[in-house]
């Protein structure tokens, strides 16, 4: 039995740049009830426009069962596809051209 036929709530960590998806997790909130447990990870420095290595921006280790991928910058959405990937983490990257096992990416 796993956690979601025991009822347990849906771990989702939202990547974020200046508030980009809060309205999307307020929707999540606001209809989710106590099914998911939201955590949001916000960046909100200002980004060159090439971002080398993300690991300056993102963690090495997510601890989620969903990743809500809305951040701006494509090279740490790309860099968050790939670590989500490597860590079998479904991420859902609304609008973006990312492939991968784990990526799902619907039209906005």
């Amino acid at each position: 039995m796993d956690k979601y036929t025991q009822g347990l709530p849906v771990k989702i960590l939202v990547f974020q740049q200046n508030q980009s998806g809060e309205s999307k997790i307020a929707g999540i909130r606001k209809y989710g009830g106590d099914q998911f447990e939201i955590t949001t990870f916000s960046i909100d420095a200002e980004l060159p426009p090439i971002v080398e290595d993300a690991r300056e921006f993102l963690p090495q280790r997510i601890e989620a069962d969903l990743v809500l991928d809305f951040l701006v910058h494509p090279d740490l959405s790309y860099d968050l596809a790939r670590l989500c990937e490597d860590q079998q983490i479904p991420v859902v990257a609304s609008g973006k051209k990312h492939t991968g096992s784990c990526v799902f990416t619907p039209p906005t």
